[in-house]
């Protein structure tokens, strides 16, 4: 399913005065497919998504939008990408239907079928003729991706889609941009500062970290292999003397102690551990996390 490519990224470029804050960004995202891009603060990460929307140059560097060059094709490029960059720009005092017709009158060739149809699509359908400022956020949220879709692009870029929504908003949101990649074919980029909502929305994820990316892959392989068991012992450091002599640990700020998850040899340590007068005070499988990962991978760094 995911074998066509529509967005390539190839090593993208910014260089402002004498300071590079892109170091040479590569990806590609596929038909179908929901990526996450990830940063912390001064990464890059919207400097990155400026570039691609067109908004400003890059220094060097190549991005194609199903195979047209920005650069080179700008409008054909353009014509394939739709994007909501920050917040939707929409005029509260009209209707959502006039906010889309005002918009699609931008656009050749796209009347009131389309209009129609977008509509349709993000399930605004029964409030489209009531003015915008009557609309919660959630459903501003939407009339701005039907606007982004009334070109019927190929790839969507979402900055921050669920900023501010409340956990069913999110929720919502997160139901239909999957929808849109499943069911529509579309090429979702969303950047996000919710890593755990970038963990169930994404197929794959790029982590960001000071203009360059770090790691690519699907959300499964990068978590793959990383659960773990959490223990809490008394005295502390027997407990880790004894554990640390028959796995590799990594102790946290809490005191706590995590070794790799192994059902088979867990219960052997636990039971060494007992045999050594070692009190096992919490012995708890911890599930593996992409804020774990992120962490680790920026060496701590917030996000945006």
């Amino acid at each position: 399913m995911m074998d066509t490519v529509t967005l390539s990224v190839k090593d993208l470029k910014k260089r402002i005065g004498k300071k590079e804050i892109i170091k040479g960004i590569s990806f590609e995202l596929h038909k179908g497919e929901v990526f996450g891009f990830l940063g912390p603060n001064g990464a890059g990460k919207t400097t990155t998504i400026r570039m691609l929307v067109g908004l400003i140059k890059p220094t060097s560097g190549a991005i194609s939008v199903c195979g047209y060059d920005i650069q080179k094709d700008f409008s054909k490029a353009m014509r394939n990408l739709g994007c909501i960059v920050e917040n939707p720009e929409l005029y509260s005092y009209l209707s959502g239907y006039d906010n889309l017709a005002h918009f699609a009158r931008m656009l050749d060739g796209i009347g009131e079928k389309r209009i129609a149809e977008v509509t349709e699509l993000v399930g605004l359908k029964e409030r489209i003729y009531d003015k915008v400022k009557t609309y919660s956020l959630g459903m501003r949220q939407r009339l701005g991706i039907a606007q982004a879709l009334l070109g019927s692009p190929s790839v969507l870029i979402l900055d921050e889609p669920t900023n501010g929504l409340d956990p069913a908003g999110i929720r919502e949101m997160r139901q239909f941009i999957r929808y849109l990649a499943e069911q529509e074919g579309l090429s979702v980029l969303v950047s996000s500062h919710l890593l755990s909502e970038i963990q169930l929305l994404c197929d794959r994820v790029a982590i960001i970290s000071k203009g360059s990316v770090i790691k690519t892959d699907s959300v499964d392989v990068l978590l793959g292999n990383r659960e773990r068991i959490v223990w809490r012992l008394s005295p502390l450091e027997e407990g880790k003397r004894i554990l640390g002599g028959l796995t590799e640990i990594e102790i946290r700020n809490d005191g706590a102690i995590l070794t790799e998850y192994s059902a088979e040899k867990a219960a052997d340590w636990n039971r060494k551990l007992v045999q050594s007068g070692v009190e096992v005070s919490e012995m708890n499988r911890k599930m593996p996390v992409l804020e774990d990962l992120f962490l680790e991978l920026t060496g701590g760094d917030t996000i945006d």
